[in-house]
């Protein structure tokens, strides 16, 4: 359980630095072999280039595990604070459904990578595993917005049912006072009828 724990905790952050550390390398052996060794390796800008690829989809969802994203919050700031988890949860299931929209669609693109067979150009890699990137990619954008849905719902949900009693009592109160109006101009009517 304490793996399942810690890879909750540090997958993405895993991957990506053993990417960045991977791009960097890859970059550096280049450079050195082209100005010192005067050789240039071929297959260098195509590794590079494919975990560049990895970690553009793996960082999506580190950045919504961590909160990180870049949103334009000029609507959440001129909502009043009752409205603002309201606001974030609908984000998160736009999100989430656009997650499980593409899945499928990354999937079939898998699908048709491994039918095509399709290899890279310099290292002869299997492009599937390149192509695996966008199904990686959505799945754990999914279940990181699926969390962030629950952590939100969890540390908002007493606002959240406030506003929701609010608006409950918001109707009977406004059919109460409707009657006590009209039962007051009932009251006056009789008793302008008893004076006359």
């Amino acid at each position: 359980m304490k793996i399942v724990h810690w890879l909750d905790d540090h997958l993405e952050e895993l991957c990506l630095t053993l990417l960045l550390i991977g791009i960097s390398a890859i970059m550096v052996t280049q450079v050195i072999a082209r100005y010192v060794f005067n050789y240039s390796l071929s297959w260098s800008d195509e590794l590079a280039r494919y975990c560049l690829v990895w970690s553009a989809f793996l960082s999506v969802s580190f950045c919504v595990k961590k909160r990180i994203s870049i949103k334009i919050d000029q609507v959440q700031n001129a909502l009043p604070e009752r409205a603002v988890p309201w606001l974030k949860m609908i984000r998160h299931t736009i999100v989430f459904l656009f997650c499980i929209l593409m899945i499928p669609y990354a999937w079939t693109y898998v699908q048709q990578s491994v039918s095509s067979g399709a290899s890279s150009p310099a290292l002869q890699i299997p492009m599937v595993f390149i192509q695996c990137a966008p199904l990686v990619g959505f799945i754990l954008l999914a279940i990181r917005v699926a969390q962030a849905w629950f952590r939100e719902f969890r540390a908002s949900r007493k606002i959240m049912a406030e506003t929701i009693a609010d608006a409950l009592k918001a109707e009977p109160l406004e059919e109460m006072k409707e009657e006590e109006r009209l039962e007051e101009l009932r009251r006056k009517q009789r008793e302008d009828g008893e004076g006359s």
